[in-house]
C-alpha cells in the first residue's frame, strides 16, 4: 500500500521581539499661534518746540530769533551776526557755530557733540540751507546716464526737485533729534509772493516761505516744513494803504512798527499750536517767545 506524501506548512517569518522593534514616532506638535505684541502706554515725552519765522528782508527776523530762550546756538549761514551783534542785548548768550560752508558741514554740525548747554537752535536761514542742499545734489547725484548735472533742470522729468526734497528731509531728521533732546528749534526763512489756488473762487496771491514748491505740488519743501513745525510765524511791517479815486495803485504809509502773526490771513500763511494772537514786536523784546515757546 502506497502512503500519500504529507505537506508541511510554510515556515513563518521570524517575529521581531518588542526589544528589537523601532520606537513609535511621537505625533508632530500642533502649530502655535505667534505671540501678539502688546502695546505699551507711557507718559507724553517732553520735547522742544519748533518754529519757522519768515518775512521780508530787513524786518528783524534774525534779531527776533536771537532773543529766544538762551543760550542760543546759531547756524549763521547768512553771515549776518557779525553786523547785528552790536544791536543785540549785551548780556544775550548767543553762540555761533563756526566752519559751515557746505551742506555736509551743516549736517555734521547738527550731529556733533557739544549742544548740551544750548536751549534754542537757530538756523539762519533755511532758505540758504536749501541752496546748499541743491549744490550737494548737483555734486553727488549723477543723471541716469552717469553724466554730471550742471543745474537742477538738467535732471529729466523734474527728478532734480525730487533729489533735493529727499536730501532735505535728512535735515529735518537732524533737527528732530534736537527737539527730542529738549532743545527748541527756530528756522529763519525769507519770504516770497506765491499764487494760492482757491477751489471756492478766484485764485489770489499771498506771502509764503521762500522754499522749493514746484507747480506740480510734488516734492514741496515749503509744504513739508509747514507741516513739520509747531509754529509758522509771519513777521511784517505795519502799513496803511490808501487808494485815491480812479487810482490803480494805492499809497502805503507806516511808522516802522512790526507785528508777528501766528494765525493765517488771506494774504499770508501762518499757524501756531500755542498762540492765536498777533503781537506787536518791539526791538529786542524776549517776551514774545514766552507766548509761543511754552
Amino acid at each position: 500500500m502506497t502512503t500519500a506524501p504529507t505537506t508541511r506548512p510554510a515556515p513563518r517569518p521570524p517575529q521581531q521581539s518588542l526589544a528589537t522593534q523601532p520606537p513609535a514616532q511621537p505625533a508632530p506638535p500642533k502649530p502655535q499661534a505667534p505671540a501678539r505684541r502688546q502695546v505699551t502706554f507711557g507718559p507724553i515725552p517732553p520735547r522742544g518746540q519748533s518754529a519757522v519765522l519768515y518775512g521780508c528782508g530787513g524786518c528783524g527776523k534774525t534779531t527776533l530769533a536771537c532773543n529766544a530762550p538762551g543760550p542760543v546756538g546759531v547756524l549763521d549761514l547768512e553771515r549776518s551776526l557779525s553786523v547785528l551783534r552790536p544791536q543785540l542785548p549785551a548780556d544775550a548768550d548767543i553762540r555761533v557755530v563756526s566752519g559751515i560752508e557746505t551742506w555736509q558741514d551743516l549736517r555734521d554740525a547738527l550731529n556733533s557733540d557739544g549742544w548740551d548747554q544750548i536751549r534754542t537752535v537757530v538756523l539762519d536761514s533755511v532758505t540758504r540751507a536749501e541752496e546748499l542742499c541743491a549744490a550737494w545734489v548737483l555734486e553727488n547725484v549723477p543723471m541716469e546716464a552717469g553724466k554730471k548735472a550742471s543745474r537742477i533742470e538738467d535732471y529729466p522729468y523734474g527728478k532734480g526737485y525730487g533729489h533735493i526734497y529727499d536730501t532735505f528731509l535728512a535735515l529735518l531728521g537732524d533737527l528732530d533729534r534736537h527737539l527730542r533732546a529738549g532743545r527748541n528749534v527756530i528756522l529763519v526763512c525769507h519770504d516770497c509772493v506765491s499764487p494760492c489756488p482757491n477751489p471756492a473762487g478766484t485764485d489770489f496771491l499771498r506771502y509764503e516761505p521762500r522754499l522749493q514748491a514746484p507747480a506740480s505740488g510734488k516734492n514741496s519743501i515749503r509744504l513739508r516744513v509747514r507741516e513739520w513745525c509747531d509754529s509758522l510765524l509771519f513777521l511784517a511791517f505795519d502799513l496803511d494803504v490808501q487808494k485815491e479815486d480812479r487810482a490803480k495803485v494805492g499809497k502805503a504809509s507806516g511808522g516802522g512798527t512790526r507785528t508777528l502773526y501766528p494765525t493765517e490771513l488771506p494774504h499770508f500763511v501762518a499757524k501756531s499750536r500755542t498762540c492765536d494772537t498777533a503781537m506787536v514786536v518791539d526791538k529786542n523784546d524776549p517776551t514774545v517767545w514766552s507766548k509761543i515757546i511754552n
